[in-house]
């Protein structure tokens, strides 16, 4: 499957997965107006403090200055055992040997990924799109012993998946850490088995966070907020950790910019892997939450529209659509009203309030903060449920590219093709 550049700008739908157009900013009221919703509140506190100025430079290193390790070795030594090699197994016209000998219909290895134990019971963590579609999974670990493994959650919209194997003892569990915590330019160290080359190790900095949609135009449905790296990673690394220098996974390694080896890869934050695994291992799927609109971030809006919206600044997102019925329509909420705070977090960008909205949960009650023609005021909306479309999933697995650049040179999640 090959990913094709997408606009830069584009809608993010929280509840309608929509593309809102350029001029979808024009608001069906009159834009002077400042009536309220019912059980709106002025707003007149500050939704959180703001970040303490940088220092100021000086020519002395300060006293927190990170150095690198002489090695990388202990890093990988300890990590090596929690990192296995994942294959997948699919149905092809003919007859073939399944990888356990089982004689069948057209048995053959399709894919190639990377997956990483953080539970001794056999539970281990990788990208949706190393194991989607899958008839048959199989699960190398560290000292070569292979098992069957079942699937036992997965989201696309994340591209997070958990297997789980049966009679293995002796199981490391992998730390994990927070990826909050890292800065730019914080050392990090990636395993995995790029191009089948199993267990190879690669480090480098983390090059920049955040990577939205627009800097990763990977599937347009999907929840993206990347780190992006430049450890050398290609394709069969998909699935596998990024590791920080207390060898604690802060990422999964899951696409990469132009191919691969080309110092530009991106990786899932290990908290938005924490915060859905929970629900991933007791329901095997996500049931999120909605607001019930289409949005666009201000600072992609015009000028003129800024003005007449009444925007400073480049921060919150506009409501380009409301669904009926949804949410935001039950709250008396409007197009063109700006969103910048949503259950007492500010918003920046649209990214972060699709993120939120989603995970909050179905029925939850919650604060948001919205701007009407310049006027701040705060609004309780009882989130609904997210209708996910009916699309037939994709089938395909991490295979190794046979020259690791994609077609389009734009963002290739590890072997899609």
């Amino acid at each position: 499957m090959q990913h094709r550049a997408r606009p830069s700008i584009v809608a993010l739908a929280i509840a309608l997965p929509l593309l809102l157009s350029q001029g979808a900013c024009k608001s069906k009221a009159d834009p002077g107006a400042t009536a309220l919703p019912p059980g709106a509140v002025p707003a007149t506190s500050a939704l959180a403090p703001q970040a303490p100025a940088a220092p100021a430079a000086t020519n002395v290193a300060p006293p927190e200055l990170k150095m690198a390790p002489l090695s990388f070795a202990p890093i990988a030594k300890r990590a090596d055992m929690s990192v296995v090699t994942i294959y997948t197994v699919g149905e092809d016209e003919g007859t073939g040997r399944g990888m356990f000998g089982r004689r069948g219909r057209g048995r053959v290895q399709r894919g190639l990924g990377t997956g990483f134990i953080v539970d001794p019971t056999g539970v281990i963590m990788t990208n949706n799109h190393v194991i989607e579609g899958a008839e048959e999974i199989v699960i190398q670990l560290s000292d070569e012993r292979r098992f069957p493994a079942k699937v036992i959650g997965r989201d696309a919209r994340t591209d997070i998946g958990i297997v789980r194997i049966e009679g293995a003892k002796d199981l490391a569990a992998i730390p994990l850490g927070d990826s909050d915590a890292l800065e730019v330019g914080d050392w990090v160290v990636a395993i995995g088995n790029p191009f089948g080359l199993s267990h190879t190790v690669s480090a480098g900095i983390v090059s920049a966070k955040g990577r939205g949609r627009e800097d990763v135009p990977l599937d347009p449905t999907g929840y993206y907020n990347f780190l992006q790296t430049d450890a050398s990673i290609n394709p069969g690394n998909s699935g596998g950790p990024l590791l920080n220098l207390r060898g604690e996974v802060v990422g999964m390694n899951t696409a990469v910019r132009g191919g691969g080896a080309q110092g530009i890869g991106f990786a899932i934050p290990i908290n938005m892997v924490k915060q859905l695994m929970p629900t991933l291992l007791e329901k095997g799927h996500i049931t999120r939450s909605a607001l019930g609109v289409t949005i666009r971030d201000v600072r992609d809006l015009a000028p003129e529209d800024k003005t007449r919206l009444k925007v400073d600044g480049d921060k919150g997102a506009v409501i380009g659509s409301i669904e009926p019925g949804g949410a935001a329509d039950r709250a008396k909420l409007e197009v063109d009203d700006v969103i910048v705070g949503f259950d007492g977090k500010p918003i920046e960008r649209g990214s972060l309030l699709q993120w939120l909205a989603s995970t909050a949960g179905v029925g939850k009650s919650v604060t948001v903060r919205v701007m009407r023609a310049g006027k701040p005021f705060d609004i309780k909306v009882t989130l609904g449920e997210l209708k996910e479309p009916k699309v037939k999933p994709a089938r395909y697995g991490p295979r190794p590219a046979p020259s690791g650049q994609s077609d389009d040179d734009g963002p290739d999640p590890f072997g899609s093709r």
